[in-house]
């Protein structure tokens, strides 16, 4: 990416519609109402040839206080200083507002490099609004209609010069999953710290919980920076963003996403757009860390977002947040582990980690317990020690014959990676019973030493020891049964 480009302006004036055409996807959450966009969200831009990253900000309002739209101001002149080039966006409809002028003024102290851009300006509605915008003296107004792609040819142009003065930056690149491996892939001696994160694939995570968990919190300790919007006001993250940074020297893109109620309290489209982007958001990781309250922990929804992170497959990790406010931590902390295995037996082992997002109390645990789930994630075991693993297993404790019929484990080997999967070779596979693969599910956990990420189990019919059971045979004539004659009567 060449240079940053934030969009800036009043609320409702489109700068969300525009950032979604400019990234060619539906990234920002854009609804009739103004002021859905609070946080920071960071995008890659394509504009014909032109390749640049584009952040689109909270609407601008004359307010300086502590209130949510203070905090979210302060956010989005944050974002003008440490932009490249700013794209002040006004409304061609209504035309220059007296806070468009307040904000002009502001943008020239903090951004040199400032472009004006007139929304909805589409059909002679907008000419007006364009005429106007020449009074904010920010240069050549640039029309454009977000919603319908027209102008886009005219903010390139605009934006042209800007590339070659800025040095091209690297491209996000999104992790792999379900990795495919061969058996003999699987035999060869791996480095184990080939997955390790680096700077061009860096350790994708996401923090998830409900609302006011304190998740923007705990990013912002981890950033180092008051990056995300936070405040005592629940639900006030509603798009899922991601930053770069460097995490106690490894590499990191954290996701911070909106709190997720229960589907029955949703009822508000905003809402339900917000989930579905963190939901997005888990898709995208690598590991993702479930975050608990610890006044009020392992509730019902709890049990079910960390049930979704196990079911795309992620590595895991629990962490109870806000554990300054505890008193009676040791007692605390054998109900929360009690808990952990009694309500959440599909991520038994997974890592419990008790934190302080306000305080920085925990922080170097749980970047342990990242690094290490992360490590279990990406784990090989060859063929030979895992076949020697299940003859002891089905010696131990033999499959059950239902029907009379014997299940025979005759082989297994890891077919992939990202998270560990492995295909068992068997006799009547559809009949094996889901407590005897739980079972062998939880060998593999403590005898490979693989606690908490989930594992894939594939069974595979491997066909009966009778090469001549399926197939059909053509009788010759003259020993077939003549079964068509008449019967003679011997009587």
């Amino acid at each position: 990416m060449s240079f940053t480009l934030a969009i800036v302006g009043r609320p409702n004036v489109g700068k969300s519609t525009l950032f979604n055409r400019l990234v060619g996807r539906k990234l920002a959450l854009v609804d009739d109402q103004p002021g859905v966009t609070r946080d920071l969200r960071e995008g890659d831009a394509r504009l014909f040839d032109l390749r640049f990253t584009v952040i689109d900000t909270a609407g601008l309002e004359e307010i300086t206080d502590d209130s949510l739209q203070g905090r979210m101001r302060r956010l989005t002149e944050r974002a003008v200083e440490m932009a490249d080039v700013c794209l002040f966006l006004i409304d061609g409809r209504v035309g220059v507002t007296p806070s468009d002028e307040t904000f002009a003024d502001i943008l020239r102290k903090k951004n040199a490099r400032v472009l004006v851009g007139v929304n909805k300006s589409e059909g002679k509605a907008g000419d007006s609004g364009a005429l106007e915008a020449w009074s904010l003296g920010l240069g050549d107004p640039i029309r454009l209609s977000a919603e319908h792609g027209e102008g886009m040819d005219d903010l390139y142009h605009a934006l042209r010069p800007f590339e070659a003065e800025f040095a091209p930056r690297e491209a996000e690149i999104l992790p792999e999953t379900e990795v495919d491996i061969s058996e003999e892939e699987a035999e060869l001696e791996v480095d184990e710290f080939a997955h390790r994160p680096t700077l061009k694939k860096p350790l994708q995570i996401a923090v998830i919980g409900r609302p006011n968990a304190g998740k923007s919190t705990l990013v912002n300790r981890i950033l180092g920076e008051d990056r995300m919007l936070t405040g005592p006001e629940a639900g006030i993250t509603r798009d899922a963003i991601s930053i770069r940074s460097d995490w106690m020297g490894t590499p990191v893109r954290i996701w911070d996403t909106a709190g997720m109620r229960k589907k029955a309290r949703i009822t508000e489209k905003l809402e339900k757009l917000s989930v579905a982007d963190g939901l997005r958001a888990v898709r995208f990781a690598e590991v993702v860390v479930v975050l608990l309250d610890n006044e009020i922990p392992f509730e019902t929804q709890d049990l079910r977002i960390a049930d979704f992170a196990e079911t795309e497959g992620r590595a895991v990790v629990v962490a109870v947040n806000k554990w300054d406010l505890e008193t009676e931590r040791q007692e605390k902390l054998a109900d929360l582990k009690e808990m952990f295995e009694r309500l959440l037996p599909q991520l038994r082992g997974a890592p419990l980690v008790t934190i302080s997002g306000k305080t920085g109390r925990g922080m170097d645990r749980l970047h342990e317990a990242i690094l290490k789930a992360h490590d279990t994630w990406n784990r090989r075991i060859p063929t030979n020690r895992l076949n020697t693993w299940l003859g002891a297993m089905t010696e131990a404790h033999p499959p059950p014959a239902p029907g009379g019929h014997r299940i025979k484990l005759r082989y297994i080997t890891q077919a992939k990676t990202r998270p560990p999967g492995f295909v068992i070779k068997c006799s009547r596979p559809d009949e094996l019973p889901e407590s005897y693969k739980r079972y062998l599910v939880n060998g593999l956990r403590d005898h490979f030493d693989m606690p908490g990420t989930p594992i894939r189990l594939y069974f595979r019919s491997q066909g009966d020891a009778n090469p001549w059971k399926e197939r059909k045979f053509h009788t010759p004539s003259r020993l077939r049964k003549h079964t068509d004659k008449p019967k003679l009567d011997r009587k």
